[in-house]
């Protein structure tokens, strides 16, 4: 990976305001990933490639990440900055709409990383679920949503992805499958792991 290139690709992205993985929730992803060393991972949301190409120092050496972005400008700058980063041998871009997309996926992950439409995420799950090797990882990203999900929100603009999120988490906390942990970085990150099962 070109880091030079990351810091510029991390700098032009924050320049035009488009939202990226934020630090403090990139490090505790790191923490969890980097003794993981997944061999595939599945992000669902682009955006630039950032956080792709920040996960890519995460994957054991011929790991290969799949990642869904459905906006053709975000695509193509991407692709640009995959290119930039030095990583395109590790990052397999899809184009379209990740509710059309993943049921046609059928690959195993031991990472699926959700940080794309909010009124999505209980959808992305059960995609996840179905996907996910079995000791594999759901993480999520912006699960709190500025707060509004923990508080008694109920404006009309942002109530179904509200509602969505509000779903997500007690899906994921009532899962007999999952052990969820639910940290106030970021804008609120979500990690749920299989349990492991007993013999």
């Amino acid at each position: 990976m070109n880091i030079k290139e990351l810091k510029n690709i991390k700098n032009e992205a924050l320049n035009q305001n488009i939202p990226i993985i934020m630090d403090d929730t990139l490090e505790v992803i790191r923490q969890i990933l980097l003794p993981k060393h997944p061999n595939r991972i599945l992000e669902i949301g682009t955006a630039v490639g950032y956080s792709a190409i920040c996960f890519t120092e995460f994957l054991e050496p011929h790991g290969l990440i799949d990642t869904i972005e459905r906006e053709e400008e975000r695509v193509n700058q991407a692709k640009e900055n995959i290119r930039r980063a030095e990583v395109e041998d590790r990052i397999n871009l899809l184009f379209g709409d990740a509710v059309e997309i993943l049921p046609t996926l059928e690959n195993e992950y031991d990472v699926v990383f959700i940080d794309a439409a909010k009124s999505k995420y209980p959808f992305f799950l059960n995609q996840a679920l179905r996907l996910l090797a079995d000791d594999g990882i759901i993480i999520a990203d912006n699960v709190l949503y500025k707060g509004y999900v923990m508080s008694d929100y109920n404006k009309h603009k942002q109530r179904t992805a509200v509602r969505n999120l509000r779903e997500f988490i007690k899906e994921i906390q009532e899962n007999p499958l999952l052990e969820t942990q639910i940290l106030e970085v970021g804008d609120g990150l979500a990690i749920s792991k299989i349990k492991a099962q007993e013999c």
